[in-house]
């Protein structure tokens, strides 16, 4: 039998810089990374690396190779309805533009068509993991399995009808039937999606509580998005929503809480008690003048924070990258620090962190043997990056998703040179011109 050294790598890699991300701060110079069979089976010096046979070689040249960004929060589909409603807080452009858009337009066909432009767009941004929360999720995972990549699919749940589910029970067990036939997918996770708790009953709530206890599956849900939904909640109810879902017992380590623009110190208490993770959305709050999510003083309390887009109606772009500068500067400007969230730690938060909400942390978000080879490599030798000191801090403060050069996910490549391998980008962007002319031709801001 030969030993597994002898056998080739199927490649091997050599940039300039490689980012483990895990250990943190760290930062590798003439190091080589091999894969074979779809993950990681070496980092070594490159004299090291050398010694081992490969199928094939290549030189990044000027690169940094990072571990693929997770974006931990979306809604693909949501693509055909960029700057459909712009400019309007989040409840008129909800309840008067999006919810009525939705329920006219939606159909497989348009979450078929929404998401491959979402999975384009994401990978050509040199993101390999996605979070997406929308309906017709059978038809989402249909997508990201024949395009290569990772994604947790998150069944949404509403007490009224939408597309796909004429109400809560319906989603629940459509969701159930899409978890037990993914349940051994090697890249695909199904978790469920109350979207929020104004839009969703105690009686619902407690059979998702149920249900993700029996499954080990994810709870994502938009929280504390606005200081309207809180102080309605006191109103109604007599508690915060994040105290309410803490009563109804869903609070816990598969808890991905969506926004959390509105955090006091009881509020952080629970996160931190119930090892929650938040996932930021620094654009789409922005935009939609939803607040700010105290990013500092979360990771400060050992919380685990991630990075989401949102979906590119409120955003209005899936740039993860460009998301994870945001973040990093809103958040010091919310500490009122020049130290917070520095350039490591915020790719930290785009990729280990992301992968650690979605609970595949084991498998992805950080370059170490034994995981998923999901990377990116972003070209770091443009005009913007000179001279370069920290090339992190380069890649968070001054490149651009067009950087992203390759990316691979469970080893094989679906950007290579900046060109998709995979689909064909014209006939992606025909068709979403074809819905826009379909929807603008009825649809007004």
């Amino acid at each position: 039998m030969p030993r597994l050294s002898d056998i080739p790598l199927d490649l091997l890699l050599f940039p300039t810089w490689l980012v483990p991300v895990e250990p943190a701060g760290v930062v590798l110079k003439g190091h080589g990374l091999g894969i074979r069979d779809g993950r990681i089976v070496l980092i070594a010096p490159r004299a090291d690396a050398l010694k081992h046979t490969a199928n094939e070689t290549r030189e990044l040249d000027g690169m940094l190779l990072a571990p693929g960004l997770v974006n931990a929060h979306g809604h693909a589909a949501m693509t055909l309805f960029r700057g459909l409603a712009d400019d309007l807080p989040l409840h008129r452009w909800l309840q008067g533009h999006i919810w009525p858009a939705e329920s006219r337009w939606v159909d497989e066909d348009f979450v078929r068509c929404g998401t491959e432009l979402a999975i384009a767009e994401q990978l050509k941004g040199g993101i390999t993991c996605f979070s997406d929360m929308y309906f017709h999720p059978n038809v989402a995972s249909e997508l990201v399995h024949k395009h290569g990549m990772r994604a947790q699919i998150t069944v949404p749940v509403l007490d009224f009808p939408v597309p796909g589910a004429r109400d809560a029970n319906e989603a629940l067990r459509n969701g159930v039937a899409l978890f037990d036939d993914l349940k051994h997918h090697p890249r695909i996770t199904v978790a469920f999606g109350p979207h929020a708790p104004y839009s969703i009953a105690n009686d619902q709530l407690e059979s998702i509580r149920i249900l993700v206890a029996e499954m080990d599956a994810g709870i994502h849900m938009h929280i504390h998005e606005t200081a309207l939904e809180v102080q309605e909640a006191l109103r109604k109810h007599g508690e915060r929503p994040l105290a309410r879902l803490a009563r109804l017992q869903l609070l816990g380590p598969r808890f991905q809480a969506v926004h959390m623009t509105q955090v006091t110190d009881e509020d952080l208490a629970l996160l931190s008690e119930h090892n929650c993770s938040v996932i930021h959305c620094p654009e789409s709050n922005l935009k939609l003048a939803s607040g700010f999510c105290p990013v500092e003083r979360l990771w400060e309390a050992g919380i685990n924070v991630a990075v989401g887009t949102d979906g590119a109606a409120s955003n209005n772009d899936l740039d993860l990258l460009g998301e994870t500068r945001t973040a990093a500067l809103l958040a010091k400007a919310v500490a009122g620090s020049a130290t917070a969230l520095d350039a490591h730690r915020a790719l930290r938060m785009a990729t280990l962190n992301g992968a650690r909400a979605l609970g595949i942390d084991d498998h992805t978000g950080s370059l170490e043997v034994g995981k998923f080879a999901d990377l990116v490599a972003f070209d770091l030798s443009g005009l913007a990056q000179q001279p370069i000191y920290d090339p992190v801090s380069q890649l968070i403060y001054s490149t651009g998703k067009d950087a992203a050069r390759h990316v691979w996910v469970g080893g094989k490549q679906l950007l290579e040179h900046s060109h998709l391998t995979r689909i064909d980008e014209q006939r992606v962007i025909a068709n979403a011109r074809q819905w826009g002319e379909k929807i603008s031709s009825t649809d007004r801001n």
